[in-house]
């Protein structure tokens, strides 16, 4: 009969492995009664395996990145340069995603129109993803051209897409109003389509192995820019121009949103978080995504996780942790020396128990 499992009591440490002055594993004698010739051989050359090799634990050899023609933006002290906040530039117009539901409706009244005419330009553009006047037949004649100028300005312009062979994996470039470039990648799967949005014009994290991170950070970008990724990814899928593996769910629009493309989404925080409540609110409202179907990416701005984790919405979270000491850290995410991986990792353990969602931790 196996023995009972008996669970360690709270507060009582668990037994530590037995090791001889050598330092290596010891183990009981097998009782040779209850073992045949066959059993007893393979304990010993599991007792000659485990003490195979043993060495002091700063001795063993640690695998390390390769280093070697990585350039990183400086400080005047040599330091490596981050940027937190962005320069002073222009902002795009203020789009219908911009704003939510009471602020749609104080716009349309001071067009002259009843507030339930924010709700038919809600739907036109979280359901239907159109900003197109003509198909607005809900509309005033007469008025569909100036609410269409005044909530949909023009946010961004296809430059060039990326498909692969079976079209199941799309990346766009797109050009923002002020001539700036940022890409999203659209992915189907089995059960589910995803989208990896950018977050910023650039970067000012400065991680040496990330060429956005290199080119230094152009701008935020704003909640519609962030949101109308989705929206024009929802038209290509609309228009069946992404294609479908066999078997595969019949699934018509992004499921899932990750913000892992260009940017660090925690730096750009409360336009991020203003695009995921569009992408959580219910239609018509936004797009009626489950926050469980959204991924949050961040080199580990810990004010910024804390802050995330009190917001009371269940998106997953990601940390892009890369080294787990903050010798090798320092060289690969410079903000390291800001936040240590400790500090980011406290960060993440406390996400999860404000929220209960399981957080990932990721490595280049």
């Amino acid at each position: 009969m196996a023995d009972k499992y008996t669970p360690r009591k709270p507060g009582t440490r668990p037994m530590k492995p037995q090791t001889d002055r050598a330092g290596r594993l010891k183990l009981n004698p097998p009782r040779k009664q209850f073992l045949d010739p066959e059993v007893e051989q393979l304990t010993e050359e599991r007792a000659r395996l485990a003490n195979h090799g043993v060495r002091p634990r700063m001795e063993r050899p640690q695998v390390r990145p390769r280093t070697e023609g990585w350039e990183q933006r400086t400080d005047s002290e040599g330091r490596p340069k981050l940027e937190f906040k962005q320069p002073r530039v222009t902002q795009p117009a203020q789009h219908l995603a911009d704003m939510n539901m009471s602020e749609r409706e104080a716009k349309v009244k001071e067009l002259g129109l009843p507030a339930f005419r924010a709700r038919q330009l809600s739907t036109h553009y979280f359901s239907h993803y159109t900003t197109d006047p003509a198909e607005m037949t809900d509309l005033p004649a007469d008025k569909r051209d100036e609410l269409a100028e005044t909530f949909f300005p023009h946010l961004l312009t296809e430059v060039r897409r990326i498909e692969t062979e079976d079209r199941q994996t799309i990346k766009f470039l797109w050009k923002l109003f002020d001539g700036v470039l940022v890409e999203s990648v659209l992915m189907r799967y089995q059960n589910r389509i995803t989208l990896c949005v950018s977050s910023q014009a650039g970067c000012g994290m400065n991680c040496p192995f990330c060429a956005t991170g290199q080119a230094g950070l152009t701008r935020n970008l704003s909640t519609a820019e962030i949101v109308d990724q989705i929206v024009a990814a929802n038209r290509v899928i609309a228009d069946g121009q992404l294609g479908k593996p066999e078997g595969a769910r019949d699934i018509e629009r992004v499921s899932n949103v990750v913000f892992m493309g260009m940017g660090e989404p925690l730096a750009n925080y409360r336009r991020v978080m203003n695009s995921i409540h569009r992408m959580v609110d219910d239609a018509p409202e936004g797009l009626g995504m489950s926050a469980r179907n959204i991924t949050v990416s961040t080199v580990g701005l810990v004010p910024a996780i804390n802050k995330l984790a009190a917001e009371g919405i269940p998106v997953t979270f990601a940390l892009s942790l890369h080294a787990p000491d903050n010798e090798l850290r320092d060289q690969m995410i410079p903000v390291n020396s800001r936040w240590d991986a400790d500090e980011a990792l406290d960060a993440a353990h406390n996400y999860y128990i404000q929220t209960g969602r399981r957080v990932s931790i990721e490595y280049a």
